[in-house]
């Protein structure tokens, strides 16, 4: 299974989403089978992750000091399971490039039931980025016990 992160420049969400999704991932001994990409609307190709993005990882034990930017592609959408958006823009944007996705693209707060839009700390304080990052662990938490749950009933 391929899970898909997008956000706008693949620098600080949607990086700092893909690490704590392979960290969790890693927790639950789910890392051989679940592979884990994230992707930018917007991107510039193999900018490196935001300085506020890795530090909050490595707060947490994590190293994206070698995640390098990708722009989102028709051949990244179709080659994903399912895709998780930051907002609604993105997701709209996923489907612009993508018609035929519509049924595995979803925010990451649409998906787990609890709504909203991840903000973009670009540019912003560390204390910004701590906060982002603790909201999508939450959020990805969610979304990969209920992909693990809608697995089995398929």
């Amino acid at each position: 299974m391929k899970i898909l992160f997008v956000c706008t420049g693949n620098t600080c969400r949607s990086s700092m989403a893909e690490g704590l999704a392979k960290a969790i991932l890693v927790q639950k001994k789910l890392n051989q089978e679940i592979e884990v990409l994230s992707a930018g609307t917007m991107a510039w190709p193999d900018s490196p992750a935001a300085d506020q993005a890795i530090q909050t990882l490595q707060q947490r034990g994590m190293d994206i000091r070698e995640h390098r930017a990708t722009v989102l592609s028709p051949e990244l959408v179709n080659a994903a399971d399912i895709i998780f958006t930051m907002t609604a823009s993105h997701k709209d944007q996923v489907l612009y490039l993508a018609p035929g996705a519509k049924e595995k693209t979803y925010t990451l707060g649409e998906y787990t039931g609890e709504g909203g839009e991840i903000p973009d700390p670009v540019g912003q304080p560390l204390e910004i980025y701590q906060t982002c990052a603790d909201k999508m662990e939450q959020l990805i938490e969610k979304a990969i016990e209920k992909l693990l749950n809608n697995e089995g009933k398929e």
